[in-house]
């Protein structure tokens, strides 16, 4: 197994959908690709408040937490997101991603509260692969 691919293995992602949005076939679909591009990948299922997906972020050591959000809560519950991880000092060594309908207002916003990046509908999953390859940090 040559190093990039040990980088590879090591990629820990939580998939989680947040708050009462309940469409979650681009999460699965995320969840799949991930798996396909050799990352270890938790999908958090539908209906998780903030903190169980802090919880689970920590809890599974995840080094990309990649939020997908259609409800357009995005302002309400990443913040929350965001303050979780850095009450469990999980916020600096974590990618966090947002993925869903996002105005491109409220992408800069949620950047300037450390999301690395939004990924609207029609990213090609490559693009969104190489991110993460790209920034992930490691554990």
């Amino acid at each position: 197994m040559s190093a990039d691919q040990e980088q590879q293995q090591s990629i820990r992602c939580l998939v989680a959908k947040v708050g009462l949005d309940g469409h979650d076939r681009g999460a699965h679909v995320i969840a799949r690709a991930f798996r396909d591009a050799g990352f270890e990948v938790i999908y958090s299922g539908l209906h998780n408040a903030p903190d169980e997906i802090v919880q689970a972020a920590v809890q599974e050591d995840v080094n990309v937490l990649g939020i997908s959000i259609l409800s357009g809560a995005h302002n309400t519950l990443v913040p929350k997101v965001i303050d979780g991880l850095k009450e469990y000092d999980a916020f600096e060594d974590t990618l966090l991603l947002v993925g869903g309908v996002i105005p491109d207002d409220d992408k800069e916003e949620l950047k300037e509260m450390g999301v690395a990046e939004v990924f609207g509908p029609g990213t090609p999953m490559e693009e969104t692969i190489e991110f993460v390859r790209e920034n992930a940090p490691e554990r």
